[in-house]
């Protein structure tokens, strides 16, 4: 028997003891994704809709022959579970399985790439055979979806919700909550608030964050980091220390999105800016920055590009704008993104080039940049438009002595460098 007959008869072997011990793991239970534990896995918990899972895999024809291997690449393949990203039976076995696992899959062609084939490996109406290499694990590691690539906010699905729709900024939603601090729970109750607002309910902002991003129905496990939980302040009430990571498991059960700027009108836009802009104020003056910022962001995103106003409606709405700059590049500072803080202060100066609070404010911005000669630029701007401010001459001698203490680091690393290359071409 030659190498190829043996492997095309162990994979017939394979596909049939699959075929007959495996256990029907197709929603539909019509025998269409089989699986075959090998070695179970190491931990209790499978993988989530939303994760990043990692995985490592042989692909076979029911022939036996070969069309894919991650291990020959030397790399695991990853996808997001159940988002469509790989075929129906990988969806529905990957979510099955523990970490550590190592099992076998058998996929029939409407679980796999179905009467379309994938040329040139794959031809039509396969069925396909999934096996681990005997070199380590299929599934390796899995990990919560990072809503917005900072490490803030992980959301793990435990039930999809309907739809395609989702709630928007000033949405009112309802919510059942549940939230664990060191593994204990600490709140649990059905809420109504409005997105964006739900501090005032003791919701911290990453829930508020994420909700935007759930459907009706869904039913998620958030990881909150410190900053999208209660913060540096935390919650005495709840008995949450400062800097705390929260865990929260979160149903969407309704909501009602709140109008588009295209919905509104100009005077409504107006009207709304004087409310928001004092709810921006009350959570800025509670040390609430991230809720500032949605508050103060709203009459930006109302009156930003609103063209076509009356000379009354266009000086409202650019004091509301101005105001609403100014404000955010404050909230920036507090947060220390810098960079987004100098952007709003431009905006800001776009509106009223001699402002003094945003001159002020895009120094302090580049100063902690240490972009020192940019900021004693602004700062003596300031001057220029008030000479008696004095906290801008004080700043204008910080900017001097950072520059003098840069400079001679500077002089000093150079120093340093071209001893060593002098030293090393004398030997």
């Amino acid at each position: 028997m030659t190498t190829d007959e043996a492997t095309k008869a162990e994979g017939e072997v394979q596909v049939v003891a699959l075929a007959e011990r495996g256990e029907d793991i197709s929603p539909a239970r019509d025998r269409g994704v089989l699986k075959l534990i090998k070695r179970p896995g190491s931990e209790d918990e499978c993988p989530m809709i939303g994760d990043k899972v990692y995985v490592h895999y042989k692909g076979k024809l029911a022939n036996g022959k070969k069309f894919d291997s991650s291990r020959d690449r030397n790399e695991p393949f990853v996808f997001s579970l159940g988002k469509g990203q790989v075929i129906k039976a990988w969806d529905i076995g990957v979510a099955t399985m523990k970490k550590g696992e190592i099992c076998y899959l058998l996929c029939k062609p409407d679980y796999a790439y179905g009467s379309a084939g994938s040329a040139p490996k794959i031809p039509s109406n396969a069925t396909l055979f999934f096996e681990a290499s005997n070199t380590g694990e299929l599934l390796l590691d899995f990990k919560g979806e990072d809503l917005f690539e900072d490490g803030g906010i992980i959301r793990r699905i435990k039930r999809k919700g309907e739809g395609y729709s989702n709630p928007n900024e000033g949405a009112t939603v309802e919510i059942h909550l549940e939230g664990f601090y060191g593994g204990t729970r600490f709140d649990c109750r059905d809420v109504k608030f409005v997105v964006g607002e739900g501090e005032d309910h003791d919701i911290p902002i990453g829930i508020d964050k994420a909700l935007e991003k759930m459907q009706r129905g869904e039913q998620c496990i958030l990881y909150l980091g410190p900053r999208y939980g209660f913060g540096e302040a935390g919650k005495p009430t709840y008995g949450i220390q400062a800097n705390a990571e929260l865990v929260y498991e979160v149903t969407l059960k309704s909501f009602e999105k709140a109008k588009e700027s295209w919905e509104m009108d100009t005077k409504e836009k107006l009207e709304q800016a004087a409310v928001v802009k004092e709810k921006g104020t009350m959570y800025f003056k509670e040390g609430k920055y991230l809720q500032a910022v949605i508050q103060y962001g709203k009459i930006v995103s109302w009156l930003e590009m609103e063209y076509g106003l009356s000379e009354k409606e266009s000086k409202a709405s650019d004091s509301f704008l101005l105001a609403a700059f100014l404000n955010l590049a404050m909230c920036y500072l507090k947060l220390r993104e810098y960079t987004k803080a100098v952007e709003c202060c431009d905006k800001a100066l776009g509106l009223d080039q001699d402002n003094e609070k945003g001159l002020y404010r895009r120094g302090e911005a580049r100063l902690l940049m240490n972009e020192f000669e940019l900021a004693k630029c602004d700062f003596l701007k300031v001057l220029e438009v008030n000479p008696q401010n004095k906290a801008a001459k004080s700043q204008i001698s910080v900017c001097q002595k950072k520059t003098k203490e840069h400079n001679e680091r500077d002089r000093r690393i150079y120093a340093n460098m071209f001893t060593k290359f002098a030293e090393r071409d004398a030997k």
